[in-house]
C-alpha cells in the first residue's frame, strides 16, 4: 500500500484529492495538510512513501518542504502539483530532489499513475514545463540578490532586510541595483515582477 500526504492550503482541491487517490487500491491518504510548516512532522508521523505538495501554501511553501523532506525523509518522494506553472519553479523543483512536477490540469488516473512511478524511483517532469524551463534558462541573479528581492516582495523596508540578512543598508541597497541592472527593469518593483514571473523567487 502507498503511503500518501497531501499538503494543499485549499481545502476543496485538498480533500477531492484524497478521496480521487483513495479510490485507488494501492493507495492510502494517511495525511493531509494546508500548510507547509506541517509536513516534514507529518511525513515521519505516517511513514509516507509518497508527499504531494501544492507550492504556494501559508507558512513554508512546497519548495521548502521539499528541500527539507529530502534532508530529513528520504524515503519519502516528492510530487510537485501547481497551478503556477513557472519555469523557475520547475529548475527550484529539481534542485530540491522533487521526483515529479506537474500542473493541476493533470487527469485524476494519470497522478495515480506517478505517483506510483515516483515512488519505485522514477520522475515524471509535465513536458510542456520543461520546454519553458529550458527557454527562460538560468536566473542571472546571485542568490544573495534573489534573497534581498524575495524579502523586499514582503513590502520590508530597507533596513529590516539588511537587519534580516546582517548587511548594512547601502549593500542591500547595491544588490537590488545590481538585480534590476540584470533584469533589465525599470526599479525595484518591476525587477520583483520579472523574477517572480519566471519563478525565480
Amino acid at each position: 500500500m502507498i503511503r500518501v500526504l497531501i499538503a494543499e492550503d485549499e481545502r476543496l482541491i485538498r480533500e477531492a484529492l484524497a478521496v480521487l487517490l483513495s479510490l485507488e487500491d494501492d493507495m492510502e491518504v494517511v495525511a493531509q495538510t494546508g500548510t507547509g510548516d506541517e509536513v516534514v512532522a507529518l511525513a515521519a508521523g505516517q511513514r509516507c512513501d509518497v508527499a504531494i505538495l501544492d507550492i504556494d501554501m501559508p507558512g513554508t511553501d512546497g519548495l521548502t518542504a521539499a528541500e527539507r523532506l529530502r534532508r530529513d525523509q528520504p524515503g519519502c518522494a516528492v510530487i510537485v502539483l501547481t497551478s503556477h506553472g513557472r519555469p523557475g519553479y520547475l529548475r527550484r523543483a529539481v534542485h530540491a530532489g522533487v521526483r515529479g512536477f506537474l500542473t493541476k490540469e493533470v487527469a485524476g488516473d494519470r497522478l495515480a499513475q506517478i505517483v506510483r512511478e515516483v515512488r519505485d524511483g522514477g520522475r515524471y517532469i509535465d513536458p510542456v514545463l520543461a520546454a519553458d524551463a529550458i527557454s527562460v534558462g538560468e536566473s542571472p541573479l546571485s542568490r544573495r540578490e534573489l534573497e534581498v528581492l524575495r524579502l523586499a516582495e514582503d513590502g520590508r523596508p530597507l533596513h529590516r532586510i539588511a537587519e534580516e540578512l546582517s548587511l548594512s543598508e547601502g549593500t542591500v541597497r547595491n544588490y537590488i541595483s545590481a538585480a534590476i541592472q540584470k533584469l533589465g527593469a525599470s526599479n525595484k518593483l518591476h525587477a520583483i515582477r520579472i523574477a517572480t514571473q519566471a519563478g525565480w523567487l
